[in-house]
């Protein structure tokens, strides 16, 4: 079991001003696998000042003496890649081989990324007789999720640091032993004192002093619409910059001259991922009515495939959920799916065969699911399909626009040309063409309740960065 009972403030590991600890659970032997810091508000206040006091000296820091620091974090996370991705397997429950792949490979990538794009960044250009230039925006306060833990701290925290910002890092309390490894690591590559703090606690305490402080110039937060309403709502007395990633309902769209058999797999492996744990997974599959019986056929096979089991086990497909509150939140949405009316294809509420202990849940697939269900337009987080009928192309473009989210989406067809044609009508952030692959350097965000912002590439930096235009006097 992992203890950890400080904070990291100002470059020093400090002990936090309350005694307070919580508990992270394992996913899958529900056992308690660590324990962090409760922190409170001194402890957020300390590490906003430190971020403060550190932020002239860091900012004036040369772009490629940034890039040094941050591609020092890239080879201190890669060298503990097995270490985090057990550790992130255990916490989330993603299976061991996609936990090494996605959660900790992404990051490493993306860190590498940071300090490569700061090579030929141009933060500076002259329009007319002005010179405009791009400076950091400030003390950013990072808020991130447990579904990716270390990716979504590193999408943050990595761009934040190579615009110059300072940063305060308030992780998810469920999954954030990850985080503190991190933190070793930046302590390891040496950034000054203050640049980088780390303090855990939740939400209500430590997040609501990071959205609200005076002295945090932005807020970048990844989590669930609510909590996004919340931190907009304290963020905005200051009027802070606020970058929101939120929920999702992501529609694939598979049209009447689609590979039918790669459509619906690649669905279903887009709905499935990290056990559906994923914003932008694509939980509503939208079907010509009548394909609806071979749909049905080529899913339940599908399913079929997906082992259910320890994430540990290499042979593993779909891990369990991260906690208890989550497994009972979703096998809710499966009994509500069916009181509805929805036809059960795969799966269902019960647990697992053999998987009793654990956050385990099955793959689902509920059928003839109607547009305005509970589980075609609410963010249930969990291994759950729903296979939505329509009659034309506009019917789908309308049932695909059919809700309050517009985070990711996907549109199948025969022709990549009409493909394209009906994925530019979807309000969302990103549309896969026929499964085309995710894309670690293309703006990552959504449209409506889905949030602001983007994140990943140089769109994830330049979030991080303000206009100033230097007005110029011209000789005459």
């Amino acid at each position: 079991m992992q203890q950890r009972d400080k904070l990291f403030i100002n470059g020093k590991w400090v002990s936090p001003h309350g005694a307070g600890l919580i508990d992270v659970i394992h996913s899958t032997t529900e056992a308690v696998m660590g324990r962090i810091p409760e922190g409170s508000t001194r402890d957020a206040e300390d590490a906003i000042q430190a971020a403060r006091a550190a932020f002239d000296g860091w900012s004036g820091t040369p772009p490629a003496v940034r890039a040094d620091y941050i591609r020092k974090i890239a080879e201190g996370l890669k060298a503990r890649t097995e270490e985090l991705a057990q550790l992130i397997a255990g916490e989330v429950g993603m299976p061991i081989k996609l936990a090494r792949a996605i959660q900790v490979g992404g990051p490493v990538y993306n860190w590498g990324q940071a300090a490569k794009l700061l090579e030929g960044f141009d933060f500076e250009e002259e329009v007319g007789n002005s010179l405009v230039v791009r400076e950091p925006v400030g003390v950013v306060a990072a808020i991130t999720p447990w579904n990716y833990p270390l990716n979504q701290i590193t999408l943050k925290v990595a761009p934040a640091l190579a615009a110059g910002c300072t940063v305060v890092l308030k992780p998810s309390e469920v999954a954030p032993l990850n985080a503190f490894v991190l933190a070793e690591v930046i302590e390891a590559a040496g950034l000054p004192p203050g640049v980088f703090n780390l303090v855990t606690g939740y939400g209500p305490v430590v997040g609501e002093v990071l959205a609200s402080h005076p002295e945090v110039d932005m807020v970048s937060f990844t989590g669930s619409t609510r909590a996004g309403k919340r931190v907009s709502e304290l963020a905005s007395q200051t009027v802070k910059r606020v970058a929101l990633e939120l929920g999702g309902k992501s529609a694939s769209v598979v049209l009447d001259d689609a590979d039918l058999p790669a459509a619906v797999k690649g669905t279903i492996n887009a709905c499935f991922l990290n056990s559906g744990q994923t914003c932008s997974a694509h939980t509503r599959m939208l079907v010509p009515r009548g394909r609806y019986d071979e749909v049905k056929a080529l899913a339940a096979k599908v399913v079929e495939s997906f082992t259910v089991g320890d994430p540990l086990q290499e042979t593993t497909r779909l891990g369990p959920l991260i906690s208890a509150v989550q497994k009972e939140r979703v096998t809710g949405y499966i009994r509500r799916g069916l009181e509805e009316g929805a036809e059960l294809v795969a799966g269902g509420p019960d647990a697992p065969a053999g998987l009793e202990k654990g956050f385990f849940v099955k793959p689902t697939v509920l059928g003839n699911v109607e547009p305005r269900a509970t589980v075609a337009q609410e963010e249930i987080f969990g291994p759950v399909l729903s296979i939505i009928c329509y009659d034309t192309e506009e019917d789908a473009v309308r049932i695909a626009n059919d809700s309050i989210y517009g985070l990711g989406g996907g549109v199948w067809a025969g022709d990549e040309a009409r493909a394209i044609r009906v994925a530019r009508r979807i309000r969302t952030g990103q549309v896969d063409i026929n499964g085309g692959p995710f894309n670690m350097q293309a703006p990552f965000g959504g449209y409506k309740q889905s949030g602001n912002g983007r994140e990943a590439g140089k769109y994830g930096l330049e979030e991080f960065l303000e206009y100033k235009a230097l007005q110029l006097r011209k000789p005459a």
